[in-house]
């Protein structure tokens, strides 16, 4: 099992291919039809509940503060925010230092683009090639990450044979040797997964020995409806060397134009980080940070975000049932159905669109193939449950009257 999956754990093929936005290729694969009925579109995970009352008011407050250039880092307030509900929301093993454990992103998308260009300069000389690991299918950012950074991208299936996480048992030390960064999303985009507090300190483990970077991924980790993910930096040591998070508000706050997020953890890399970014990183509006202080300090809009979350996951579970081997996920709002059976997920993806109205991703277009030909995504399609409990229920009935 181990052998197998780590004969998978290479950099995959059809670069043309997997270079590309899957949303391209959707618009592309569809460009040929046209929907039977109104169009329910399920397939950008972009929120659509209601922003919180309380943005217009901030934003209104603090207008003048356009009219200056932000530092790179974040304003002083805004890093003590955040720094303030992570010890608040998660056991860390100490509070982190707003100065220099935390710093602002133009959403964690480029964020986490720019951190392969900072670990590669960060961890230095590789025993061979550098590479940078991430789940597969993954968050596209990552790849064009690695890319940009010059490293190879090493592609871990995520299956559900391994739970949906990658596998850290297939991984040989002569990978980890030259591994620059290890990308972990948890939850996991697009099946949910969540890892555990053991899978974490497995995976520090495994970059304190080999001198790597971990890249946790956490934009999804107030979208659940049962228990509450953790987070790497609760089994990152006192020091949190080699591990940095990646938040956003996109999710957790419906403001995904506001494009704010931060990271924070590991202080080295943060400095190096910073450096880049002051110089090549786009920077925070001022009254945009104000917004975030305002949102970080209020959980009551978080957990009417779930709350309609949790609504819709209810329909889901009475809708589908155990069809097209659905199971409720542990964290986000991706809902991850296997169609192999329904000629596949390019096919299934036409017929939703075309008969039933339904826009959905063929989950092969959000993973890439690895050297043997295997693609973990193929077979699946991904539904974002962003829409409103009617819309909701109506494109999943559609779902089942037409794929069955």
């Amino acid at each position: 099992m181990a052998m197998n999956a780590a004969s998978r754990a290479t950099e995959g093929a059809g670069q043309t291919d997997s270079e590309r936005s899957p949303f391209a290729r959707l618009t592309e694969l569809l460009a040929p039809y046209k929907p039977d009925k109104p169009l329910i579109a399920l397939s950008v995970g972009e929120p659509q509940h209601p922003v919180p009352a309380f943005v217009g008011p901030v934003l209104a407050q603090h207008i003048a503060e356009f009219g200056r250039y932000p530092i790179a880092k974040g304003i002083e307030p805004f890093r003590k925010a955040a720094a303030a509900w992570l010890s608040l929301r998660f056991k860390l093993p100490r509070p982190l230092d707003p100065d220099s454990e935390v710093l602002v992103l133009n959403g964690s998308r480029e964020g986490l683009f720019f951190a392969a260009l900072a670990a590669a300069r960060h961890v230095g000389n590789r025993k061979g090639r550098p590479a940078i690991l991430m789940p597969n299918p993954f968050y596209p950012a990552y790849g064009a990450g690695a890319r940009a950074a010059g490293c190879e991208q090493i592609f871990l299936p995520t299956t559900r044979e391994n739970g949906f996480l990658p596998d850290l048992d297939a991984l040989d030390d002569a990978t980890l040797a030259r591994t620059v960064a290890f990308y972990i999303a948890s939850p996991a985009n697009p099946q949910g997964a969540v890892a555990s507090p053991d899978y974490f300190l497995r995976l520090k483990r495994l970059a304190d020995r080999f001198g790597f970077m971990i890249f946790s991924d956490e934009c999804y980790s107030e979208i659940y409806t049962r228990e509450a993910p953790g987070t790497a930096l609760e089994c990152a040591g006192p020091d949190f060397g080699n591990v940095v998070v990646f938040q956003s508000l996109s999710k957790r706050s419906n403001l995904p134009g506001m494009r704010l997020g931060f990271a924070a953890g590991d202080r080295n890399f943060l400095n190096l980080f910073h450096e880049l970014r002051n110089v090549a990183a786009p920077q925070v509006p001022v009254p945009l940070q104000h917004v975030a202080i305002a949102a970080y300090g209020d959980e009551a809009h978080v957990e009417e975000n779930r709350r309609l979350y949790r609504q819709k996951f209810d329909l889901a579970d009475q809708i589908l049932g155990n069809r097209y081997g659905y199971r409720r996920p542990d964290g986000g709002f991706c809902i991850w159905l296997d169609v192999a059976a329904l000629d596949g997920d390019e096919a299934a993806t036409i017929r939703l669109y075309r008969d039933a109205g339904v826009r959905v991703v063929p989950g092969s277009f959000l993973a890439r193939r690895q050297t043997d030909g295997f693609n973990p995504g193929a077979g699946y399609i991904r539904l974002a449950l962003v829409a409103d409990s009617a819309t909701t229920a109506e494109a999943l009935h559609r779902l089942v009257e037409v794929l069955g």
